[in-house]
């Protein structure tokens, strides 16, 4: 994959992949926000709200698992560096359109830290499914997305669209 009109990949070199070299980057704040939806068919959403679900509480679980996943992202992504994460808040609700996850992760490092957020989004809604599936086989997970980041060398980013919910249509 080399030639005038062909770009330079960062995480390849040679046509193999490699994780990008970050020793020289300097450390700074960074702090990322994500999101996911569950959506609840009836059965789901009766058995939760009246705290009748056979496995227990899916929100409270997902909330740790969502935390616990922050820490793992670089075991579940390939490229990703292992980052420290100082500190993740992730909270669980149940809406209108379903369980609305949030995850904010912030660390000081050389790289960013998205994918920690994403993937503390992602394996809550997992959980979400898991704890809930005796209720119903039928849920949806989806509406999994960045918000927003701030820090690092491309600056701040802010979702824009979907206001109203990462559940609907």
């Amino acid at each position: 994959m080399s030639g005038a009109d062909t770009p330079e990949l960062t995480h390849f070199r040679d046509g193999l992949p490699r994780m990008v070299d970050v020793t020289d980057k300097a450390a700074t704040t960074r702090t990322a926000t994500a999101e996911a939806w569950v959506r609840l068919p009836p059965e789901a959403r009766a058995a939760l709200e009246a705290g009748t679900n056979p496995k227990g509480d899916p929100l409270t679980v997902a909330r740790l698992a969502g935390l616990a996943g922050s820490k793992r992202t670089a075991d579940l992504i390939l490229l990703c560096h292992p980052i420290p994460v100082t500190g993740a808040d992730v909270q669980v609700t149940l809406e209108a359109a379903g369980v609305r996850i949030t995850a904010t992760v912030r660390t000081t490092a050389p790289t960013g830290v998205e994918m920690e957020a994403l993937t503390a989004a992602s394996v809550a809604a997992l959980n979400v499914y898991d704890m809930l599936k005796a209720a119903s086989k039928a849920l949806e997970i989806t509406g999994v997305r960045l918000l927003s980041k701030t820090g690092g060398k491309s600056g701040d980013y802010r979702a824009t669209g979907l206001e109203s919910s990462g559940a609907d249509g």
